[in-house]
């Protein structure tokens, strides 16, 4: 029979991980702890990064549904669970270990798919959601605002042809036959 405290400990880690966008491998070994509270406090309010033993790591990854992390749960193990912005944790992470070489990502989740530690550093390199979201709203807009122009365009380039077409006709066709006289020709 497990230990109450184990059992509670890979309660709490398959809650993290049930609950949890994204979840980040990392190897700490040689970090201090105050090193470990700056990398802490470099994540964002949306990550916790978090110590744990690899086999109740284990066993809470698979009760959560996540078997791709075994082979990453050997050595020395720290999760950054990520509840909001996976890409901000992931610049938090990727500078933090420019600064710090003893942090190694190992690699992650992020919604249920595996992730390398090359594809975490490629997520970091993404812009952020909200600027993602901003640009996005920005081409919408722009392509709004020219078909706009082009309806609006379009009325007064008719209004034009047919302005141009009238005093044509009233000035005797000058060989074009007005639309009336060119349905009775027929």
């Amino acid at each position: 029979m497990a230990r109450p405290d184990k059992a509670a400990a890979v309660a709490e880690l398959t809650d993290k991980f049930r609950s949890a966008n994204a979840a980040v491998v990392t190897a700490y070994t040689g970090l201090s702890v105050a090193q470990l509270k700056d990398l802490r406090r470099a994540l964002g309010e949306n990550a916790q990064y978090r110590v744990a033993k690899n086999t109740l790591t284990k066993i809470a990854a698979n009760e959560a549904g996540i078997s791709s992390l075994d082979d990453l749960l050997n050595g020395s193990t720290a999760l950054a669970f990520v509840t909001g912005d996976p890409v901000e944790a992931a610049k938090g992470l990727r500078d933090f270990a420019k600064d710090n070489p003893a942090l190694v990502i190992k690699g992650g989740v992020l919604e249920g798919k595996a992730l390398s530690a090359e594809e975490i550093t490629k997520l970091a390199d993404l812009e952020s959601r909200e600027v993602l979201l901003a640009k996005l709203a920005g081409a919408m807009k722009a392509k709004q605002s020219q078909a706009a122009a082009l309806f609006q365009a379009l009325p007064s380039k008719f209004v034009r042809t047919a302005e141009a077409l009238r005093v044509k006709v009233e000035q005797g066709g000058a060989g074009t036959p007005a639309p009336a006289e060119a349905e009775s020709a027929e």
